[in-house]
Protein backbone atom coordinates (compact mmCIF):
# COMPACT_ATOMS: atom_id res chain seq x y z
CA UNK A 1 0.00 0.00 0.00
CA UNK A 2 1.29 3.46 -0.95
CA UNK A 3 2.84 5.30 2.02
CA UNK A 4 1.16 8.57 1.10
CA UNK A 5 -2.19 6.74 1.12
CA UNK A 6 -1.54 5.41 4.63
CA UNK A 7 -0.41 8.83 5.87
CA UNK A 8 -3.54 10.44 4.43
CA UNK A 9 -5.88 8.05 6.24
CA UNK A 10 -3.96 8.34 9.50
CA UNK A 11 -4.20 12.12 9.16
CA UNK A 12 -7.97 11.91 8.68
CA UNK A 13 -8.34 9.59 11.67
CA UNK A 14 -6.32 11.92 13.90
CA UNK A 15 -8.23 15.00 12.71
CA UNK A 16 -11.61 13.46 13.44
CA UNK A 17 -10.54 12.26 16.88
CA UNK A 18 -9.66 15.90 17.59
CA UNK A 19 -13.03 17.04 16.25
CA UNK A 20 -14.80 14.47 18.40
CA UNK A 21 -13.06 15.76 21.52
CA UNK A 22 -13.78 19.35 20.51
CA UNK A 23 -17.57 19.05 20.92
CA UNK A 24 -17.24 18.79 24.70
CA UNK A 25 -14.14 20.95 25.16
CA UNK A 26 -15.50 23.97 23.27
CA UNK A 27 -18.84 23.67 25.07
CA UNK A 28 -17.04 24.40 28.38
CA UNK A 29 -15.69 27.67 27.03
CA UNK A 30 -18.88 28.97 25.41
CA UNK A 31 -20.83 30.97 26.23
CA UNK A 32 -19.77 31.28 29.88
CA UNK A 33 -16.37 32.81 29.15
CA UNK A 34 -16.27 33.66 25.44
CA UNK A 35 -19.19 34.19 23.09
CA UNK A 36 -19.34 32.12 19.89
CA UNK A 37 -18.33 34.90 17.48
CA UNK A 38 -15.51 36.05 19.77
CA UNK A 39 -14.26 32.49 20.08
CA UNK A 40 -14.26 32.09 16.29
CA UNK A 41 -12.23 35.31 15.97
CA UNK A 42 -9.70 34.00 18.50
CA UNK A 43 -9.58 30.61 16.82
CA UNK A 44 -9.09 31.91 13.27
CA UNK A 45 -6.62 34.67 14.14
CA UNK A 46 -4.53 32.34 16.31
CA UNK A 47 -4.34 29.63 13.65
CA UNK A 48 -3.68 32.23 10.93
CA UNK A 49 -0.59 33.46 12.78
CA UNK A 50 0.69 29.90 13.20
CA UNK A 51 0.13 28.96 9.54
CA UNK A 52 2.00 32.03 8.27
CA UNK A 53 4.87 31.58 10.73
CA UNK A 54 5.39 27.97 9.62
CA UNK A 55 5.06 28.90 5.95
CA UNK A 56 8.07 31.25 6.20
CA UNK A 57 10.31 28.22 6.71
CA UNK A 58 8.99 26.37 3.66
CA UNK A 59 9.37 26.76 -0.08
CA UNK A 60 7.56 29.82 -1.40
CA UNK A 61 4.96 29.37 -4.13
CA UNK A 62 3.22 31.91 -6.32
CA UNK A 63 -0.56 31.64 -6.52
CA UNK A 64 -1.99 31.85 -10.03
CA UNK A 65 -4.46 34.70 -10.45
CA UNK A 66 -7.23 32.33 -11.54
CA UNK A 67 -7.01 30.51 -8.18
CA UNK A 68 -7.45 33.61 -6.00
CA UNK A 69 -11.25 33.51 -6.23
CA UNK A 70 -11.29 29.81 -5.32
CA UNK A 71 -9.06 30.50 -2.30
CA UNK A 72 -11.39 33.31 -1.27
CA UNK A 73 -14.44 31.04 -1.51
CA UNK A 74 -12.63 28.31 0.43
CA UNK A 75 -11.89 30.87 3.14
CA UNK A 76 -15.55 31.87 3.24
CA UNK A 77 -17.11 28.39 3.26
CA UNK A 78 -14.34 26.44 5.00
CA UNK A 79 -13.31 28.92 7.69
CA UNK A 80 -15.66 31.87 8.21
CA UNK A 81 -19.16 30.51 7.57
CA UNK A 82 -18.20 27.02 8.70
CA UNK A 83 -16.85 28.08 12.08
CA UNK A 84 -19.36 30.83 12.82
CA UNK A 85 -22.23 28.41 12.25
CA UNK A 86 -20.56 25.62 14.21
CA UNK A 87 -19.77 27.64 17.31
CA UNK A 88 -23.08 29.47 17.31
CA UNK A 89 -24.81 26.10 16.97
CA UNK A 90 -22.69 24.35 19.60
CA UNK A 91 -23.40 27.14 22.09
CA UNK A 92 -27.13 26.37 21.74
CA UNK A 93 -27.31 22.60 21.28
CA UNK A 94 -25.75 19.52 22.90
CA UNK A 95 -22.52 17.72 21.94
CA UNK A 96 -24.35 14.53 20.91
CA UNK A 97 -26.81 16.43 18.70
CA UNK A 98 -23.96 18.29 17.02
CA UNK A 99 -22.00 15.07 16.47
CA UNK A 100 -24.97 13.23 14.97
CA UNK A 101 -25.91 16.04 12.58
CA UNK A 102 -22.32 16.46 11.35
CA UNK A 103 -22.41 12.89 10.07
CA UNK A 104 -24.65 14.13 7.23
CA UNK A 105 -21.62 15.85 5.67
CA UNK A 106 -20.71 12.89 3.39
CA UNK A 107 -24.26 12.89 2.06
CA UNK A 108 -24.03 16.62 1.41
CA UNK A 109 -20.67 16.13 -0.31
CA UNK A 110 -22.33 13.68 -2.69
CA UNK A 111 -25.17 16.12 -3.46
CA UNK A 112 -22.78 19.01 -4.07
CA UNK A 113 -20.49 16.86 -6.21
CA UNK A 114 -23.43 15.82 -8.39
CA UNK A 115 -24.22 19.49 -8.98
CA UNK A 116 -20.68 20.79 -9.48
CA UNK A 117 -19.12 17.89 -11.39
CA UNK A 118 -22.32 16.11 -12.50
CA UNK A 119 -21.49 12.85 -10.76
CA UNK A 120 -24.08 10.16 -11.54
CA UNK A 121 -26.56 9.63 -8.71
CA UNK A 122 -28.09 6.14 -8.61
CA UNK A 123 -31.42 5.13 -7.06
CA UNK A 124 -29.59 3.57 -4.12
CA UNK A 125 -27.72 6.80 -3.54
CA UNK A 126 -30.96 8.78 -3.62
CA UNK A 127 -32.54 6.45 -1.03
CA UNK A 128 -29.41 6.81 1.11
CA UNK A 129 -29.48 10.60 0.85
CA UNK A 130 -33.16 10.78 1.80
CA UNK A 131 -32.68 8.37 4.71
CA UNK A 132 -29.70 10.26 6.09
CA UNK A 133 -31.28 13.67 5.76
CA UNK A 134 -34.47 12.35 7.40
CA UNK A 135 -32.43 11.41 10.45
CA UNK A 136 -30.87 14.87 10.62
CA UNK A 137 -34.19 16.64 10.13
CA UNK A 138 -35.78 14.64 12.95
CA UNK A 139 -33.27 16.21 15.30
CA UNK A 140 -33.71 19.66 13.82
CA UNK A 141 -37.52 19.75 13.62
CA UNK A 142 -38.75 17.42 16.36
CA UNK A 143 -36.16 17.96 19.07
CA UNK A 144 -37.08 20.45 21.80
CA UNK A 145 -40.82 20.32 21.18
CA UNK A 146 -40.78 21.55 17.57
CA UNK A 147 -39.97 25.14 18.53
CA UNK A 148 -37.40 26.88 16.33
CA UNK A 149 -37.04 29.46 19.07
CA UNK A 150 -35.81 26.84 21.50
CA UNK A 151 -32.05 26.71 21.84
CA UNK A 152 -31.63 23.08 20.82
CA UNK A 153 -33.61 23.32 17.58
CA UNK A 154 -31.96 26.54 16.41
CA UNK A 155 -28.56 25.17 17.39
CA UNK A 156 -29.23 21.95 15.47
CA UNK A 157 -30.16 23.98 12.39
CA UNK A 158 -26.89 25.95 12.60
CA UNK A 159 -24.90 22.72 12.86
CA UNK A 160 -26.67 21.32 9.80
CA UNK A 161 -25.87 24.47 7.80
CA UNK A 162 -22.31 24.22 9.06
CA UNK A 163 -22.10 20.70 7.64
CA UNK A 164 -23.34 22.02 4.29
CA UNK A 165 -20.74 24.77 4.27
CA UNK A 166 -17.96 22.31 5.06
CA UNK A 167 -19.12 20.00 2.26
CA UNK A 168 -18.81 22.89 -0.23
CA UNK A 169 -15.34 23.62 1.12
CA UNK A 170 -14.16 20.01 0.64
CA UNK A 171 -15.30 20.00 -2.97
CA UNK A 172 -13.70 23.37 -3.73
CA UNK A 173 -10.32 22.90 -2.04
CA UNK A 174 -9.41 19.60 -3.73
CA UNK A 175 -8.22 21.14 -7.05
CA UNK A 176 -5.94 23.51 -5.15
CA UNK A 177 -4.25 20.60 -3.39
CA UNK A 178 -3.18 19.20 -6.77
CA UNK A 179 -1.21 22.35 -7.55
CA UNK A 180 0.23 23.76 -4.33
CA UNK A 181 1.87 22.81 -1.04
CA UNK A 182 -0.38 22.27 1.95
CA UNK A 183 0.80 25.36 3.83
CA UNK A 184 0.53 27.52 0.71
CA UNK A 185 -3.14 26.67 0.36
CA UNK A 186 -4.13 26.77 3.99
CA UNK A 187 -2.38 30.03 4.90
CA UNK A 188 -4.26 31.89 2.15
CA UNK A 189 -7.54 30.18 3.02
CA UNK A 190 -7.20 31.32 6.62
CA UNK A 191 -6.20 34.84 5.59
CA UNK A 192 -9.40 35.16 3.58
CA UNK A 193 -11.33 33.46 6.37
CA UNK A 194 -10.01 35.99 8.87
CA UNK A 195 -11.10 38.87 6.63
CA UNK A 196 -14.64 37.47 6.51
CA UNK A 197 -14.74 36.68 10.24
CA UNK A 198 -13.43 40.05 11.43
CA UNK A 199 -16.69 42.06 11.08
CA UNK A 200 -18.63 39.43 13.03
CA UNK A 201 -16.05 38.38 15.60
CA UNK A 202 -14.16 41.48 16.70
CA UNK A 203 -16.92 42.89 18.88
CA UNK A 204 -17.42 39.57 20.68
CA UNK A 205 -13.67 39.20 21.12
CA UNK A 206 -13.32 42.71 22.59
CA UNK A 207 -16.00 41.97 25.20
CA UNK A 208 -14.17 38.98 26.72
CA UNK A 209 -13.17 39.44 30.37
CA UNK A 210 -9.81 37.72 30.22
CA UNK A 211 -8.99 38.25 33.90
CA UNK A 212 -11.80 35.97 35.13
CA UNK A 213 -10.93 33.01 32.90
CA UNK A 214 -9.57 30.11 35.04
CA UNK A 215 -6.47 28.17 34.03
CA UNK A 216 -8.48 25.05 33.10
CA UNK A 217 -10.45 27.07 30.55
CA UNK A 218 -7.21 28.49 29.15
CA UNK A 219 -6.08 24.92 28.47
CA UNK A 220 -9.32 24.24 26.61
CA UNK A 221 -8.99 27.44 24.60
CA UNK A 222 -5.47 26.37 23.65
CA UNK A 223 -6.76 22.95 22.56
CA UNK A 224 -9.37 24.53 20.27
CA UNK A 225 -6.86 26.93 18.67
CA UNK A 226 -3.87 24.57 18.41
CA UNK A 227 -5.68 21.25 18.02
CA UNK A 228 -9.11 21.76 16.48
CA UNK A 229 -8.09 24.64 14.24
CA UNK A 230 -4.38 24.57 13.40
CA UNK A 231 -3.63 20.84 13.56
CA UNK A 232 -6.98 19.40 12.41
CA UNK A 233 -7.27 21.75 9.42
CA UNK A 234 -3.68 20.96 8.50
CA UNK A 235 -4.27 17.20 8.71
CA UNK A 236 -7.47 17.35 6.65
CA UNK A 237 -5.95 19.57 3.98
CA UNK A 238 -2.86 17.38 3.79
CA UNK A 239 -5.01 14.26 3.32
CA UNK A 240 -6.87 15.88 0.41
CA UNK A 241 -3.64 15.77 -1.58
CA UNK A 242 -4.13 12.01 -1.80
CA UNK A 243 -7.81 11.13 -1.27
CA UNK A 244 -11.05 12.49 -2.71
CA UNK A 245 -13.38 14.81 -0.75
CA UNK A 246 -15.87 11.94 -0.38
CA UNK A 247 -13.26 9.70 1.23
CA UNK A 248 -12.20 12.52 3.54
CA UNK A 249 -15.80 13.13 4.58
CA UNK A 250 -16.36 9.46 5.40
CA UNK A 251 -14.20 9.84 8.50
CA UNK A 252 -16.78 12.22 9.93
CA UNK A 253 -18.77 9.06 10.72
CA UNK A 254 -16.46 8.56 13.70
CA UNK A 255 -17.13 11.99 15.21
CA UNK A 256 -20.49 11.27 16.88
CA UNK A 257 -19.00 8.14 18.44
CA UNK A 258 -16.11 10.10 19.96
CA UNK A 259 -18.34 13.04 20.89
CA UNK A 260 -20.97 10.84 22.54
CA UNK A 261 -18.41 8.79 24.43
CA UNK A 262 -16.64 11.86 25.79
CA UNK A 263 -19.86 13.71 26.63
CA UNK A 264 -21.28 10.69 28.46
CA UNK A 265 -18.01 10.16 30.34
CA UNK A 266 -18.17 13.78 31.49
CA UNK A 267 -21.86 13.51 32.40
CA UNK A 268 -22.79 16.35 30.02
CA UNK A 269 -25.32 14.55 27.88
CA UNK A 270 -27.69 11.62 27.80
CA UNK A 271 -28.87 9.10 25.24
CA UNK A 272 -32.55 9.26 24.27
CA UNK A 273 -34.70 7.15 21.96
CA UNK A 274 -34.94 10.09 19.55
CA UNK A 275 -31.16 10.27 19.24
CA UNK A 276 -30.89 6.51 18.75
CA UNK A 277 -33.48 6.53 15.93
CA UNK A 278 -31.83 9.54 14.30
CA UNK A 279 -28.42 7.88 14.49
CA UNK A 280 -29.71 4.65 12.89
CA UNK A 281 -31.33 6.59 10.02
CA UNK A 282 -28.23 8.70 9.39
CA UNK A 283 -25.82 5.77 9.45
CA UNK A 284 -28.14 3.74 7.20
CA UNK A 285 -28.17 6.59 4.69
CA UNK A 286 -24.42 6.98 4.92
CA UNK A 287 -23.93 3.24 4.31
CA UNK A 288 -26.16 3.22 1.24
CA UNK A 289 -24.39 6.24 -0.24
CA UNK A 290 -20.85 5.05 0.46
CA UNK A 291 -21.64 1.53 -0.75
CA UNK A 292 -22.24 2.84 -4.25
CA UNK A 293 -19.38 5.34 -4.23
CA UNK A 294 -16.46 3.91 -6.14
CA UNK A 295 -14.51 6.99 -7.05
CA UNK A 296 -10.89 6.14 -7.66
CA UNK A 297 -8.60 7.85 -5.20
CA UNK A 298 -5.72 9.87 -6.55
CA UNK A 299 -2.17 9.22 -5.45
CA UNK A 300 -0.50 12.59 -5.55
CA UNK A 301 3.00 13.13 -4.14
CA UNK A 302 2.58 14.87 -0.81
CA UNK A 303 4.13 18.27 -0.17
CA UNK A 304 3.90 19.80 3.24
Amino acid sequence: MDKSYIKAHLSLLAANIIYGINYSVAKDVMPSYIGPSGFVFLRVSGALILFWIFSFFLKKEKIESKDIIRLMLCGFFGVALNQLLFFEGLSLTTPINAGIIMVTTPILVLIISSILIREKVTGTKVIGILTGITGAMILILFNSQLSVHHGDSLGDLFIFLNATSYAVYLAMVKPLMKKYQTFTVIKWIFLWGFIFVFPFGWNGFSLVEWAIIPITIWYKIAFVVLGTTFLAYLLNTYALKVVTPTVASIYIYLQPLFAAFIALMLGKDEITLLKIVSTILIFTGVYLVSKQTKNKEEFIPSKI
